[in-house]
């Protein structure tokens, strides 16, 4: 672990209370500067979103731990991913879960992803181009679900691949009233919906 993946796991997500240590053990382990163009390299660990082109962002460090935590991952799952962004919270999940399934609308984004991860090594992830409003129902049911974009409701299409006993985390809201919301499904199909932190996220478009 470098001396920049310490202060970031001690200062931006310990302190501020993640305490999960598989996601705290996630987040020094993958490398968030390789996620990142050059020129903003040095930021990398900063508690700050930095752009990655195409009106987009990797989120700052604490909120991508908050949602993973929130998530509750495990090794036996199957996850979908909804915004694949730069590929950086695909990596945490590859190394909390069996297998993640990641969508990515812009094309652009989608090929450089794919090609990151599998630089990288992480080879339990299937990469797609695809509308992440619609998820992605060849291979519903999912134990988990996370969204990295937010819409102003929550998807109905979401909750229906959401398995028995499954969780989704999702940011909803227009754009300076956004709040994670976790979705929970019990074994007989009952959906509840917790309202947590205020966050800022571009829009599920």
């Amino acid at each position: 672990m470098s001396d920049m993946t310490k202060t970031m796991v001690a200062n931006q997500l310990q302190k501020r209370g993640i305490n999960d240590t598989a996601v705290l053990d996630a987040m020094s382990i993958v490398p968030r500067h390789r996620f990142v163009s050059k020129i903003y390299r040095p930021m990398a660990y900063t508690d700050n979103p930095l752009p990655i082109g195409h009106g987009q962002t990797i989120s700052q460090p604490y909120i991508v731990a908050l949602m993973t935590e929130l998530l509750q991952v495990d090794l036996k799952q199957k996850v979908l991913e909804i915004g694949t962004g730069c590929g950086y919270q695909t990596a945490l999940l590859c190394i909390l879960t069996k297998r993640v399934i990641t969508l990515e609308v812009l094309s652009t984004l989608s090929t450089k992803s794919r090609k990151r991860l599998k630089t990288l090594g992480y080879d339990n992830v299937d990469c797609h181009c695809a509308d992440g409003k619609n998820g992605w129902s060849k291979e519903a049911p999912y134990d988990r679900i996370l969204v990295s974009a937010a819409p102003e409701t929550i998807p109905e299409v979401l909750i229906e691949q959401l398995a028995p006993n499954g969780r989704m985390v999702i940011p909803i809201g227009p754009l300076y009233n956004q709040f994670i919301y976790i979705i929970t499904k019990n074994q007989n199909g009952h959906v509840n919906k917790e309202k947590s932190t205020p966050v800022r996220f571009v829009p599920l478009v």
